[in-house]
């Protein structure tokens, strides 16, 4: 199986380790280049939608894609507790990278695809996007661009099934990694609730593994528990 796995962090690593231990072929695209044998690697900033045509327009489409971007803080952003800490700047930049790279993808793919070509894309996303599970606010700039996210994968979910009826697009909850996303935010976890990026690698293939067309532009955890919007 071919791979296309944007992003070369925790997780993306790990599932690139992960592909490779099965036998399959992988290319990455990433800005810095990841110290992982046996992978092809193409240096991007996969929130530059032109960069990222010409960066995987050599290859021919492959079996999978995976989207592992991701940002809850970065430099002086911090997820904000209260509507007053909000500031354009912060929602911009949450949207370019938690939700951009998805739409960004989802272009260059649909105008490669054919009916019958079975791609299954996936962007990990996040249970705090969904509307109907949020019952703590807060974090205003993450939970809208992931509930964004979480509407874009539906919306082409729905465009695909009617021109790329083979196609799957799906959202992907890690659940709680030990990432650098998550360091900051991990005190009170119960035990058995933070995972390793080997442990969560390994549970979204799985799920990848079980999933099928008629499962487009719907939000599964790590665990194949469907989430709701």
């Amino acid at each position: 199986m071919q791979y296309w796995i944007i992003g070369a962090g925790g997780i993306g690593c790990a599932l690139a380790q992960a592909c490779l231990a099965r036998g399959d072929q992988v290319v990455m695209f990433s800005r810095t280049q990841p110290a992982l044998v046996g992978i092809q690697w193409q240096a991007v900033d996969n929130t530059d939608q032109v960069a990222l045509a010409k960066a995987t327009v050599a290859y021919a489409l492959p079996d999978r894609v995976i989207n592992t971007l991701g940002m809850l803080h970065q430099g002086g952003q911090r997820p904000e507790k209260r509507i007053e800490q909000l500031s354009d700047a912060a929602f911009n930049n949450s949207m370019r990278i938690n939700t951009w790279p998805t739409l960004a993808m989802a272009q260059l793919l649909s105008a490669r695809l054919t009916r019958s070509h079975p791609l299954q894309f996936a962007a990990l996303s996040a249970r705090v996007g969904s509307i109907s599970d949020n019952r703590a606010g807060g974090w205003y700039s993450y939970r809208i661009s992931k509930a964004a996210l979480n509407m874009a994968i539906k919306n082409i979910g729905i465009e695909w099934q009617r021109r790329f009826p083979a196609a799957t697009i799906v959202g992907l909850h890690p659940g709680t990694v030990a990432t650098d996303l998550s360091s900051p935010f991990r005190s009170g976890l119960a035990e058995g609730q933070l995972h390793s990026p080997e442990q969560a690698a390994l549970h979204l293939l799985q799920v990848l593994d079980g999933l099928h067309p008629e499962h487009s532009g719907r939000l599964f955890a790590w665990d194949g528990q469907e989430i709701q919007p």
